[in-house]
């Protein structure tokens, strides 16, 4: 059983092997074609001008949020299925790093979603527009693991009141730890 660094290291390099000119067997580092679905993949990526896209992922808890931006056209917002667009995109990211995953490990990554796809459309132009859009997955493969707070949140409270209260007592005389420097010599004002 893979411990959680290296499922966390694994998912990474999984992400990695996506980088920009992957998709092409010609400037993949191994010579293997890696098709994930981005935009940019369509057409030569050195004679054919660029479309921006891209994701990024990052782990909260035993959660991974896959982070998918593009430039878009203003039309495209307005296509009524522009949001199962987007969340077919992050789908197809989070197949790619299962995929890629198992290339590394030879273990399968099990992703489970969790929640709504979130997106943010902000308008560049008059024509032009940029989507950034998340979600997150249950990773199943990860035990053990829990959000810091994801306790109740009175004991959690407790914790940070009990923590501020010993670090502003350190500071005080009449805690025992804390030694009067020799230099000191006013009287205490208290």
């Amino acid at each position: 059983m893979a411990t959680t660094l290296e499922i966390v290291r694994a998912i990474s390099q999984a992400a990695a092997n996506s980088y920009d000119g992957a998709h092409n067997e010609r400037y993949s580092y191994d010579g293997e074609e890696r098709k994930i679905g981005l935009k940019r993949e369509e057409g030569d990526p050195i004679t054919d001008s660029r479309i921006m896209d891209g994701f990024g992922v990052k782990f909260h808890g035993d959660r991974l949020i896959i982070n998918y931006h593009s430039d878009i056209r203003i039309k495209e917002v307005h296509n009524k299925n522009f949001e199962s667009d987007i969340e077919d995109m992050i789908q197809q990211i989070a197949n790619f790093l299962k995929k890629e995953y198992k290339a590394i490990t030879g273990d399968s990554l099990s992703l489970k979603a969790d929640g709504e796809v979130e997106a943010l459309v902000q308008n560049t132009s008059g024509v032009r527009a940029w989507v950034q859009a998340h979600r997150a997955y249950k990773i199943n493969n990860l035990k053990g693991v829990e959000e810091v707070g994801a306790g109740s949140a009175d004991s959690s409270d407790k914790q940070l009141d009990k923590s501020i209260k010993d670090w502003v007592a350190w500071g005080k005389e009449e805690h025992p730890k804390t030694k009067k420097p020799s230099n000191v010599t006013r009287k205490n004002e208290g």
